[in-house]
């Protein structure tokens, strides 16, 4: 069955609600785990619709944000998912609080329970006008964005649209480019403030009204990090600087040497060479056949995944008009089915995309077995390493798609990773900070942001952009609006995706069927018990940084940059 025959039908929540009610007061007085767990799969199944419909209006919402009817659903959508989460939170309930609760985690896994007791921690109903706010403000950011008509060369543009020009190879037409996108947000300045200082003002409230000290803490409890806390991610962010930044610095050091413009600027950033990045050589048709090739040769696995993918139509990939920005994977339960979303722009990262959204995708392919929608994908942290991963072990293939440029793809990829974790941790001490501090000016944040830019990123000039210099760009983050918090994640996932690139040099056979094993046990281990799964060292281990680091920088190091 092809997407497009999805079928999408607005749920009943009253209908729902007395199916749900009826069901768990049946589990509270079932008299053996056996009979609760027979219940649990009614329950499931009742959820998973729930959760089929939500997924099929936010996709076909994101397709095109100018869609009257989907524009209706994503609303209901952001004013009942927390009266849905309402019901959820019963059921929890009951669960964690069975007598048979032993016999339970035996079959639905430890993990399932500290989900639940997450969860419930981070919910009343007291607080649902609330969230149903913060919705509402998420969707009105993503929103304005998706709106975005700037222009450029002739057209008006949309954001996604502007990155084939900020990635030019003619330097004047990458900075006219920078300036036209952040003119777009400096004019919409006034209003992106507005909605984050009432998405910070609401969640402090939420934390507030649940019994925690601040969102710090409550954010740290909705992303159920289990096995990890603030302390020690600041003692990870340590290790990055000392161990990460002076490798960042010397490759953006490596880039202006090449470039030999004198000075990097903003707007030079991502653009590696002056003979241009590598890009695909390539429409996305043509993208998308070398791709069927790709994950056939890859294992039959991923073979099996990825035809199912396409036959199925489960990939928009293009970028368009009313598009809602980025890319994503999600799942669609009751179709069993992953979907893979982006706005391809001809450049490098349409593969990243196709590997990395995949990557997300294969493993949940690969846990369907798994009926409880808790557990279908793992926390964030977890999920980003099957994505981050799957881009290292596709490298043999890259040829297919860059060609000439592959060497130049892949000292670019391998570098950008490592740029990209200082980053990454730029954005997560934002948050910190945020959220420590929710009165905090508009103007005090961009300072603190700026302030973060210059410790852990060094190389950033921003000279000619006033927005920028005052720290705006954190603007066009669209994780820090919408899944607060969600960030760190990718850092800790890189730093586990690149001692599989090191493993796959010592025993690709070895190191690929660990990568499979870790995506068919899906969402039922924490993340530190998922990485110890996998054969990987813990990212807060201290030394696992370093030596990492040292590996890569040694790859690095060889490569004759100049020459490519």
């Amino acid at each position: 069955m092809k997407f497009s025959e999805f079928k999408y039908e607005r749920p009943n929540f009253d209908q729902y609600k007395a199916t749900m009610t009826s069901l768990i007061d049946q589990f509270k007085v079932a008299s053996s785990a056996s009979e609760q767990l027979n219940i649990v799969t009614g329950i499931n199944e009742t959820r998973n619709h729930i959760e089929t419909m939500a997924t099929l209006a936010s996709i076909r919402h994101s397709i095109d944000t100018r869609d009257e009817f989907y524009d209706a659903e994503q609303n209901y959508w952001d004013e009942y998912g927390p009266l849905y989460e309402e019901i959820n939170s019963l059921f929890y309930d009951a669960v964690v609080s069975s007598p048979y609760r032993n016999e339970l985690e035996e079959k639905l896994s430890k993990q399932f329970f500290t989900i639940l007791d997450y969860r419930l921690k981070a919910f009343s109903p007291e607080i649902i006008a609330d969230l149903q706010e913060e919705n509402k403000l998420s969707s009105q950011y993503t929103k304005l964005l998706a709106s975005a008509k700037i222009p450029f060369d002739g057209e008006e543009r949309t954001l996604p649209g502007m990155g084939k020009y900020l990635l030019s190879e003619d330097r004047t037409v990458r900075e006219a480019a920078s300036k036209a996108k952040y003119a777009f947000f400096e004019e919409h300045e006034a209003e992106i403030d507005e909605i984050y200082d009432q998405l910070v003002k609401v969640r402090t409230r939420i934390a507030k009204k649940l019994g925690f000290n601040n969102f710090v803490e409550l954010g740290y409890v909705r992303m159920t990090r289990s096995d990890y806390n603030p302390e020690m991610v600041e003692n990870f962010r340590k290790q990055v600087l000392d161990y990460i930044v002076p490798v960042a610095t010397s490759l953006y050091n490596r880039q202006e040497a090449r470039l030999g413009y004198g000075t990097l600027r903003y707007f030079d950033e991502k653009f590696e060479f002056t003979t241009g990045n590598a890009t695909p050589k390539g429409e996305p048709e043509w993208i998308l056949e070398n791709g069927v090739k790709m994950y056939h040769e890859l294992s039959p696995q991923t073979k099996e995944f990825f035809d199912f993918m396409v036959d199925s139509e489960l990939l928009d990939l293009v970028n368009k008009p009313g598009k809602a920005g980025g890319g994503y994977c999600t799942y669609i339960p009751e179709y069993k089915a992953p979907f893979i979303f982006s706005n391809f722009n001809g450049t490098a990262g349409d593969i990243d995309v196709l590997t990395h959204e995949a990557g997300h995708a294969f493993q949940v392919y690969s846990s369907r077995w798994i009926e409880t929608p808790e557990l279908n994908f793992p926390t964030y942290e977890s999920c980003e390493i099957h994505s981050m991963s799957m881009e290292f072990f596709t490298w043999p293939w890259m040829n297919l798609f860059f060609k000439e440029d592959t060497e130049k793809y892949k000292f670019t990829h391998l570098g950008s990773a490592i740029k990209f974790i200082p980053y990454g941790i730029v954005v997560d001490a934002f948050q910190h900070f945020v959220y420590y501090n929710p009165d905090a000016t508009p103007a005090q944040r961009k300072s603190a942001w700026r302030e973060l830019e210059k410790q852990y990123l060094p190389h950033k000039n921003y000279e000619g952009c006033d927005f920028l210099e005052r720290g705006g760009w954190w603007f066009q983050q669209s994780h820090i609006f919408g899944s607060p918090f969600y960030y760190i994640d990718y850092t800790l996932a890189q730093i586990c995706a690149l001692q599989f690139w090191k493993r796959m040099y010592d025993n690709r056979e070895e190191a690929w069927n660990d990568y499979v094993r870790l995506c068919e046990v899906g969402g039922t281990k924490s993340f530190l018990g998922l990485v110890e799964y996998a054969n990987l060292k813990s990212p807060f281990e201290n030394g696992c940084v370093s030596s990492i680091i040292t590996d890569i920088k040694a790859w690095l190091d060889a490569v004759e940059d100049q020459q490519l």
